[in-house]
């Protein structure tokens, strides 16, 4: 646990705003985002660009957050599912969507291994995973789950290396391979 269960407002609004590739998003105060917002659009940009996503895809924004991954692409595919289990993050996420007139997305308040396991049982075949997990990885149930959802591609962002290592090593067992990495410096001068 990172923050406690109690959030007390002392000066100013509950929420932030800001704009990210030409969408406008409210963070809650309970809700992950990138505090470096430059590197952090050529972050998502370039994992939108290493998707090669078409009109006809569907993908699954999994630790979709409030939405900003997802909804940076979704007017460019068919259906967008995100997956987050930080209640607050999916309450702002729907209301991102809804910010930003976007309707071809559907948020799931869960695990991320969870929810594919209900897509999959659901007949959701996504053309395009793409995965934004904590530093500390996927877990070994997730990255089951996905591959047996059967993505055609699977776009990994990491902020460690060293887990995303592992969880491709793990993705390689299934027959997945690595074409492309680009590290992106979102914490210039530190470790």
């Amino acid at each position: 646990v990172i923050m406690g269960n109690e959030t007390r407002l002392l000066y100013g609004n509950e929420t932030i705003n800001d704009k990210m590739l030409g969408n406008q998003y409210e963070i809650s105060t309970q809700s992950f985002y990138q505090v470096n917002t430059v590197m952090a659009e050529k972050l998502y940009q370039t994992a939108i660009d290493f998707s090669e996503l078409e009109s006809t895809d569907t993908v699954i924004d999994a630790y979709c957050g409030i939405g900003t991954i997802g909804l940076s692409f979704a007017q460019h595919v068919k259906k967008v599912y995100g997956v987050e289990i930080v209640a607050s993050a999916i309450r702002d996420a729907v209301e991102n969507a809804k910010r930003n007139s976007i309707t071809n997305v559907e948020y799931e308040c869960s695990s991320a291994e969870v929810a594919m396991k209900k897509w999959h049982k659901e007949g959701i075949m996504p053309d395009v995973l793409m995965v934004d997990p904590p530093r500390k990885g996927l877990t070994d149930s997730f990255i089951k789950a996905s591959v047996e959802m059967n993505p055609k591609k699977i776009t990994y962002i990491s902020c460690n290396p060293a887990t995303m290592a592992r969880d491709i090593a793990s993705y390689k067992e299934f027959g997945y391979r690595l074409t492309k990495v680009q590290p992106v410096d979102l914490f210039p001068q530190t470790h």
